[in-house]
């Protein structure tokens, strides 16, 4: 069997989609994207073609590798997602063809069912409680909400305010059983980041996510010594070393790479296995797709440490298309009672409708991150 095409499309909302195709007929799906550069992120996938086209999908590490170490430069949001969507492709064609799930050939699952959270509050967050209520009342036992909106590097202590109420009102509505996940988004700086999460300690989050932005990372050590509850990040590293390093640090509790970033299945395992050796958990990163969703699925099916998965049904972002729009079977991806099951079908488990891919691709999208500012011009984090 050779691999003899790579066909991408773009789809609303901020989605891109990829086909591996062989000669044989058989073929994958995967989900190679960065939000806000879709059209960068294809560029990369059919420059990567060169090395697939020809070869044998089954050597899928092999494959990994050669679009890895083929290059002089290596990592980063754009070539690790464009890697990360061709190795979920080429582990659901492997499935395919072996008539197998993807979790099978990971060695096997360790459980049945995955927790799963959903998104409220939108990103400026607001009538938190109510969304909260309302996710609660479908089935969800967690859900996440997005701490602040814009906040300078120093700021006046009613935004810290205003945050810690925003994340009451939900406690208070939920009661004390319910996980809340508290987004920093990189938006909150060392300054109020330290003063933030402290005040948050009372309302017992379950994490409180990229509480400084990567590239401050080393900062952690310094803000978040001796609270009483998880930090998590990890969205925007994109390889086991970074990964690495973290955990060598003894920084986080909770890794969450995203399995349409950070080099796909094959680097996601390698992910969970690091943070496994440091006792952290794992819950991975997936505001996107239901190829994206899927593979995540797959990888908490086999990793011991994996506690709940993020999707995004419902979210924000999910205007003009939502995730089980694309498939043939949306009940690959049904969730109950706060849980789904893992994908029983074969490779991924769900099957894409193509002909509405095609579609939608005419209509396509140009999505990108809002450009917020400060009160002074200068630009905030969003």
């Amino acid at each position: 069997m050779k691999i003899t095409q790579l066909k991408t499309w773009q789809v609303p909302p901020r989605w891109l989609f990829l086909k591996i195709e062989t000669d044989e007929g058989c073929y994958g799906w995967g989900e190679p994207v960065v939000e806000g550069r879709a059209a960068t992120v294809e560029a990369a996938v059919h420059e990567l073609a060169d090395y697939l086209v020809g070869q044998d999908p089954h050597r899928i590490e092999y494959l990994w590798d050669t679009m890895y170490r083929a290059g002089f430069y290596r990592g980063g949001p754009i070539l690790m997602s464009a890697i990360a969507g061709i190795d979920q492709a080429l582990w659901d064609l492997k499935g395919r063809d072996l008539g197998v799930p993807v979790y099978q050939l990971l060695g096997g699952k360790v459980r049945d069912k995955m927790r799963m959270y959903a998104w409220t509050g939108g990103d400026r967050p607001s009538d938190v409680g109510a969304g909260a209520k309302a996710l609660v009342d479908k089935g969800f036992t967690a859900f996440k909400m997005n701490g602040t909106p814009e906040m300078q590097i120093v700021d006046s202590h009613r935004k810290i305010d205003e945050a810690v109420a925003r994340v009451a009102e939900a406690r208070e509505v939920v009661g004390p059983d319910v996980g809340i996940a508290i987004d920093f988004h990189g938006r909150v700086h060392r300054p109020m980041a330290k003063v933030l999460m402290r005040e948050l300690e009372p309302y017992h989050p379950m994490f409180v996510e990229e509480p400084v932005l990567p590239e401050h990372l080393p900062s952690l050590k310094h803000i978040a010594t001796g609270l009483g509850y998880p930090i998590a990040t990890g969205e925007r590293l994109h390889t086991r070393y970074q990964f690495r390093d973290l955990l060598a640090e003894g920084m986080v509790d909770i890794v969450q790479p995203d399995l349409s970033h950070c080099g796909g299945i094959s680097e996601g395992m390698k992910i969970a296995s690091l943070a496994s050796c440091h006792d952290v958990a794992l819950a991975p990163h997936c505001p996107l797709g239901p190829l994206t969703l899927a593979a995540s699925l797959h990888v908490d099916a086999v990793n011991h440490n994996a506690f709940i998965q993020e999707q995004s049904m419902g979210i924000h972002y999910n205007r003009d298309n939502d995730v089980l729009d694309y498939l043939v079977d949306k009940s690959a991806l049904a969730i109950t009672d706060g849980f789904s099951a893992i994908p029983e079908g074969p490779g991924l488990g769900v099957e894409i409708d193509e002909e509405f891919v095609e579609e939608r691709a005419k209509v396509g999208h140009r999505w990108r991150n809002p450009v917020w500012t400060h009160e002074d011009g200068s630009i905030a984090e969003w």
